[in-house]
């Protein structure tokens, strides 16, 4: 196998561990130096392929590298840009073959969602219509925990966590005021259509320490008056109630409950804000005192409480991509295998990106509760692995010490390019 160069972006929202996949990229590149020449990065994700505005990472020292392990958001720039059909917008993809051709070019790492897959199959195809060879691995990431055949993805470990930890803390600072104060907190959470994140608040109950928490999941349609029954009833008897609400909750018409009447740069409905819909709900059929709070990107950066699970697992399937590349496969993602003994277990496993791409994993109905407002004993048996751990960064003077790329940019070679 002739030596190429390799390609590494981060595309789509960053989470708490997505750096921990690009160290083993990058490390795992570095190791396999036969093969693989450079790892050039993309700055601020696709786009950086297309405008040729590359990342030398062979600039950045060995403990800069190491250090991405524990450092959060995207430490090369992400970006929210989704590539148009190879067959109506060729020009875009051949201003990729020419980046590509120019910097020696021959791997393709693409680290993100379900979206990102779909970019990282339509490059995949490139060397079948367009004659250029090029290997793209999907290296998967999402808070979400939606992409289908893996167990769940790298992100959502660490954010289920978070939220987790929030809603418990959150519950406590309630139940000490409720007397004569907020009876009521709503926390806001994201996922779209998915409610794996939401139903990680359920979390914050146990046996032993039971908290009052009503979840509102995506995959059931809002019913208002059944919702205030149950937040009503938990109000009886606990004296205070906390509610996850996932921001892409709709109503039996499938309408969001916040939508904003906008779009991204995918095509999806603007959501957020959903929380002080649903605790103005709260105020007008129940008259409870209420605050409310939106998790937003908190949720998805805090690697300070970072599941160990999770920054493990992200980290692995950097190497594994860099590894099935090595190998010779095209157009995969490597996949977490959940082992079927009762201790917890994982292996490494992979996917065609034809049956990844565009697709969505929802909750199962088996792991919703029979009244749609919390989760299954099944659901809490899949989701306690996933935080298990903790994986602190370094800290100083009280700061936890992430670490910043220098970014040195690859000489350009090529005519500019406008998006």
């Amino acid at each position: 196998m002739a030596k190429k160069n390799a390609f590494y972006a981060q595309s789509g929202g960053v989470t708490a561990v997505i750096n921990a996949s690009a160290c083993g990229v990058i490390e795992a590149s570095r190791e396999n130096k036969g093969v693989i020449g450079k790892v050039y990065a993309g700055r601020n994700g696709i786009i950086g392929a297309l405008t040729e505005d590359l990342i030398d990472t062979s600039k950045e020292s060995k403990k800069t590298i190491e250090g991405l392990r524990y450092t959060p958001s995207g430490a090369f720039g992400s970006c929210r840009y989704k590539l148009k059909d190879l067959n109506t917008h060729k020009r875009e993809y051949e201003r990729l073959i020419e980046v590509f051709e120019a910097h020696n070019i021959g791997f393709f790492f693409y680290n993100g969602g379900g979206d990102s897959a779909d970019t990282c199959l339509k490059v995949s195809q490139l060397s079948e219509q367009m004659g250029y060879p090029i290997q793209a691995i999907h290296v998967p990431k999402t808070v979400d925990n939606d992409l289908p055949i893996t167990d769940n993805c790298p992100g959502f470990g660490s954010v289920a966590k978070y939220i987790a930890i929030a809603t418990q803390e959150a519950s406590f600072d309630v139940a000490s005021m409720a007397k004569t104060s907020t009876k009521v907190f709503v926390l806001e959470v994201m996922g779209r259509h998915a409610g794996w994140i939401a139903a990680a608040g359920a979390l914050a109950s146990r046996e032993d320490q039971e908290i009052p928490v009503v979840i509102l999941f995506p995959e059931v349609p809002f019913n208002r008056a059944k919702f205030m029954a149950t937040v009503q009833s938990k109000v009886d008897k606990f004296g205070y109630c906390s509610v996850v609400v996932s921001e892409g909750v709709a109503d039996a018409d499938g309408k969001f409950l916040a939508d904003q009447g906008l779009k991204d740069n995918f095509g999806h409905t603007q959501l957020g804000g959903v929380a002080p819909v649903v605790a103005n709900m709260i105020r007008e059929d129940l008259g409870l005192k209420y605050h409310w709070a939106v998790a937003d990107y908190l949720q998805r950066a805090g690697r300070h409480i970072a599941s160990g699970t999770d920054v493990e697992q992200a980290y692995q399937l950097g190497r594994a991509a860099v590894k099935l590349a090595v190998e010779g496969k095209n157009s995969v993602m490597p996949t977490i295998v959940r082992g079927s003994g009762k201790k917890y277990s994982w292996s490494i496993g992979e996917a065609p990106l034809s049956k990844v791409a565009n697709k969505e994993k929802f909750m199962p109905k088996s792991f919703i509760s029979r009244d749609g407002f919390s989760i299954t004993p099944k659901c809490r048996e899949y989701l306690e692995p996933l935080i298990q751990g903790e994986d602190p960064p370094p800290f100083k003077n009280g700061m936890p010490q992430y670490v910043k790329i220098k970014g040195v940019a690859v000489p350009k070679k090529l005519a500019d390019f406008e998006l």
